[in-house]
């Protein structure tokens, strides 16, 4: 489903990914694993073109997507979840839920709010709140709902259990899980290394913006020397 191949992204002068590849199989969990500031979130910003690759492709659905402007990279079917949530504080749970809206996509679920309620009861208990009332673990959770109206198939989650409750990080995991039975294809960035087990099939280790390690979750808890070496503080 998604392509990464030979990516080189900087911030002016600092080149953060370094020849970059790996690939995302549809109906995946994958998590990309590493240090902070290994580059992760960079990762992200370069599939959604937030942060344009000087070199190398992200190909999306055997599309080629480098160079495209974010908005249609969206509406292509890709959901973007970043850290720092950004939700509109001043408004509800539901017109934020509104803002995300898009039209049905051909072969994606197709959200809308009871399901979305459903999914996250918190939400449901505080549909008529702002923004700027929930808790950090509420404002996460609504911001992932917000892209789910989006109906993506493929939704990119940049450090879902940073900064929250470990009863929300254990909710978070629940929904990751629940997205994967809908058909969604997940790729989520964590240094939590409990939390991406409990939730990925896939591991990506990043170091110093290169893919150092690629195997099954599996995989990587039968080899202690690899996460030493690479996820170790």
């Amino acid at each position: 489903m998604l392509e990464i191949k030979g990516v080189n992204s900087f911030y002016g002068k600092a080149h953060v990914l370094n020849d970059l590849s790996f690939g995302v199989e549809r109906g995946q969990v994958v998590a990309l694993l590493g240090r902070n500031g290994a580059g992760k979130t960079t990762t992200m910003k370069s599939v959604m073109q937030l942060v344009v690759p000087q070199t190398g492709s992200v190909t999306y659905q055997d599309q080629t997507i480098t160079r495209l402007q974010p908005h249609k990279v969206a509406k292509m079917g890709i959901g973007y979840v970043p850290e720092e949530r950004r939700i509109f504080t001043d408004l509800t749970v539901v017109e934020n839920l509104e803002v995300g809206r898009q039209p049905a996509r051909e072969g994606t679920v197709t959200w809308n709010e009871d399901m979305l309620f459903d999914m996250f009861p918190n939400l449901a208990e505080r549909r008529s709140n702002r923004g700027k009332e929930l808790s950090g673990g509420e404002q996460q959770m609504l911001t992932i709902a917000r892209t789910l109206m989006g109906n993506p198939s493929l939704i990119l989650l940049d450090e879902p259990s940073e900064g929250i409750a470990p009863v929300i990080v254990e909710e978070m995991a629940r929904v990751i899980l629940k997205l994967k039975d809908e058909g969604l294809t997940v790729l989520l960035s964590e240094q939590n290394l409990h939390f991406a087990q409990a939730v990925a099939d896939h591991v990506v280790i990043i170091e110093s913006g290169t893919a150092k390690y690629q195997g099954t979750m599996s995989e990587l808890q039968a080899n202690p020397d690899i996460r030493d070496t690479y996820l170790s503080v």
